[in-house]
């Protein structure tokens, strides 16, 4: 009976592989599981990783392939790590092969160790002295380096200094690695202080802060709702200070964008006298490599990061923080299609460690959760430092002329703010000049070729662009349906309004913030530090103004088109809006100045927007778990949707009946199967989308009814070209 290595090889198929152990390697000393391997697959070697062995009478092991080579000396993935990836695969129904791929940085995904990308190292506690490496003077030579940045303080060798000085050090470092006497490390990311600097917190801040705190060593699920400018960063920084420089470990901090990463990383620098690492996909693969590396070897106290940072390895938990919780972009949208603040949780729960969801605007998926118990809420009802909530007023702008999107009493307001010198926020969610360009003659739209969609006029190149499939052309000088030369743009995005707001405040400094301004590498870091420092008179942005940031001159937000989501057929939508409006509008009034919020709107008594206005955002969510409640629309359902996608419509339509029959033949009471129909947007890049939607009221008994329907479906016979992808609690339904 030989032992059998279970490998998770990436690749579309949802099982792992059996291989033998790798010639030379005893059955009693299999590879420990998270260990990459590199195996025969098909006709190509590809790198995989291990997740178990079993000694299996039933498998022949002269079927079996050997494993061809062994990559890590110490296993990659650390045990609980392992088993999220192995829970989350199982419980999205993705590949396992894919969802460890996406743990690994790109650097492991192909090398053999994460060695050579390291800039440092330091001895272990096996290492021997330098003395006994007669006959290796240059293994002698590293160590004698080592042991003397060690007389200096324990602080690692550099290998762009001490270490380059030593010829052909990096074989030597490599084998010394191999027998265990060093490890490799990142740079220290940041100097440690002698002592924390964080600022005296108020008693709500104090109290939310105990309680994290108090559940070291355990899983303990908290949700900190504090109103935006509470300082619940603050209470992040004091959990943090306690536990980690307590001993207890390291923190991970998941935000959920990279533009938000910067002013965070240097808060905690600040404040905090520890190493801190950042990970995001901006990075470049040898950057991330070091910090993912630093990370696994708890060199790194603290470590920042975005939706995929939630798979970062940690020598030793001891906190996991998700800020902005409720923010959709914590959800994967291709792929591997998984939520990074539930797998927080479950990590969170594997690790033993107290997890913290913080926002202002909770997910009423996660206020659900503390109802019911499962979350304890940590409520910080009043900003920090006395700072007032500003007003919000819903502006009715029917049958009032506009300038750029601009009624006149919000370019008052604005006048107002730039005599006293102080900032304007001015928040639309459309990039671009105009959103959509129309014959004034015949009433044509310029849309796209390849999508149910409407091109967007970016006037500075004269260019249309789908904001969906990336398709552009440049601006016709003629309608195509009527010849007339009379095209006119309609609606304002962040172009038109920066245009409006330099025509009519020629003095006034305007800066536009948004996904088309910030394409450079730093660019958006600059231009956040330009707004807080005063350079800029007037903010204009999309939702990447409306996160997180501190702007402590902004007086006045205005929201120019509050009713654009509110048309969205997506049960979400009242959700995002009341979220978006009441996030944009936290932005004022955060120092010493009073704020002010205007939100422009042709539905001034739509529900949402008055309750939002009269009573704020816990209002809203009453009234909104009420609704879905009596739906039955998550949190008090749990819904599946798979897509199908194909050049042709009845491809996708066909395979997604075939898909609804095989769920009629498993017969599970209480699934509810609800389609096939079109997605809102059909055709999307040339090709025609559809949807099947799945909906119970149990979580486990909706599982319990995927895990052989997902098997049949897979098994299907698709057309050429057809794509399809399975989403658990989807976030998105188009």
């Amino acid at each position: 009976m030989a032992r059998v290595l279970r490998v998770a090889v990436p690749g579309p198929l949802r099982r792992w592989f059996e291989y033998l152990p790798p010639a030379g390697e005893s059955a009693a000393g299999a590879l420990p599981p998270g260990t990459r391997v590199r195996v025969p697959f098909g006709g190509s070697v590809r790198t995989g990783v291990v997740l178990g062995a079993s000694d299996d009478p039933e498998i022949e092991a002269g079927r079996l392939r050997r494993i061809a080579e062994r990559l890590d000396d110490e296993p990659s993935i650390p045990p609980s790590l392992l088993r999220l990836l192995v829970w989350a695969a199982d419980y999205y129904h993705h590949p396992i092969g894919e969802v460890v791929r996406t743990a690994l940085p790109a650097g492991l995904r192909r090398a053999r160790s994460a060695a050579p990308a390291a800039r440092a190292w330091r001895l272990t506690g096996k290492a021997a002295a330098s003395s006994a490496l007669a006959r290796a003077p240059r293994q002698a030579a590293v160590i004698a380096a080592l042991e003397e940045a060690a007389r200096r303080g324990g602080e690692p060798c550099l290998a762009e200094t001490r270490l380059r000085t030593i010829p052909k050090w990096r074989p030597a470092v490599r084998a010394l690695a191999r027998k265990g006497w060093v490890e490799p490390l990142a740079a220290p990311p940041s100097p440690a202080g002698p002592e924390s600097k964080i600022a005296t917190p108020n008693e709500s801040q104090a109290q939310a802060a105990d309680a994290i705190a108090s559940a070291a060593g355990a899983f303990r699920a908290f949700l900190l709702d504090g109103v935006t400018g509470s300082g619940k960063t603050e209470v992040y920084l004091i959990a943090i200070d306690r536990l980690v420089r307590s001993g207890a470990g390291q923190a991970l901090v998941l935000v959920p964008e990279i533009g938000l990463t910067p002013q965070l990383v240097a808060r905690f620098r600040e404040a905090l006298p520890v190493p801190i690492s950042v990970v995001h996909s901006g990075m470049p693969d040898g950057e991330r490599l070091r910090s993912w590396e630093a990370a696994r070897t708890g060199t790194s106290r603290v470590v920042i990061g975005t939706r995929s940072a939630v798979f970062t390895p940690l020598r030793r938990p001891a906190l996991i923080v998700v800020d902005e919780e409720h923010d959709p972009s914590y959800k994967q949208q291709e792929g591997f299609r998984y939520s990074a603040r539930d797998l927080a949780l479950m990590r969170g729960s594997l690790e033993g460690v107290p997890v913290v969801l913080g926002s202002a605007t909770p997910s009423l998926e996660t206020i659900h959760l503390s109802t019911a118990g499962r979350c304890r809420r940590l409520r910080l009802a009043e900003r920090a430092g006395g700072a007032r909530m500003p007003g919000i007023v819903l502006h009715d702008v029917r049958r009032q002329p506009l300038a750029a999107g601009l009624s006149e009493r919000l370019i008052e307001a604005i006048d107002e703010r730039l005599r006293r010198r102080e900032q304007t926020l001015l928040f639309v969610n459309r990039r671009g000049f105009a959103p959509v360009v129309i014959c004034h003659d015949c009433g044509e739209a310029m849309e796209c070729r390849h999508c149910d969609s409407r091109l967007v006029l970016h006037r500075a190149d004269r260019r249309l662009r789908c904001h969906h499939c990336g398709a552009e052309q440049g601006l016709p000088v003629r309608c195509g349906a009527c010849d007339s030369a009379d095209l006119v743009p309609v609606g304002s995005g962040t172009q038109r309004l920066a245009e409006g707001l330099s025509e009519r405040f020629p003095s006034a400094r305007v800066l536009r913030i948004d996904r088309d301004s910030t394409r450079r590498r730093g660019e958006l870091d600059r231009m956040v530090r330009a707004a807080r420092d005063g350079s800029a008179d007037l903010l204009v942005g999309t939702q990447m103004l409306a996160k997180g940031h501190d702007f402590p001159r902004v007086t006045l937000v205005g929201v120019v088109d509050a009713d654009a989501g509110l048309l969205s057929p997506d049960f979400r939508a009242p959700e995002r809006v009341a979220q978006l409006v009441t996030q944009v509008a936290g932005r004022a009034g955060r120092g010493a100045l009073a704020g002010e919020v205007i939100v422009q709107t042709r539905r001034p008594r739509h529900p949402l927007l008055t309750a939002l206005a009269r009573e704020g955002y816990p209002a809203f969510a009453a009234e909104a778990l009420a609704e879905r409640d009596a739906v039955r629309l998550p949190p008090f359902a749990r819904l599946v949707l798979l897509r199908a996608e194909a050049s042709v419509r009845e491809a996708s339509n066909g395979f997604l009946a075939t898909a609804r029959d095989l769920a009629g033949e498993l017969h599970r009471p209480g699934v509810e199967v609800m389609g096939p129909v079109p997605s809102p947007m059909e055709r999307q890049g040339g090709r025609y989308r559809a949807q099947l939607l799945l909906r119970a009221a149990s979580r486990t008994n909706l599982q319990a009814f995927l895990r052989p329907w997902v098997e049949r479906v897979a098994g299907v016979r698709t057309p050429r070209g057809l794509r399809w992808s399975l989403d658990v609690d989807p976030i998105e339904l188009g």
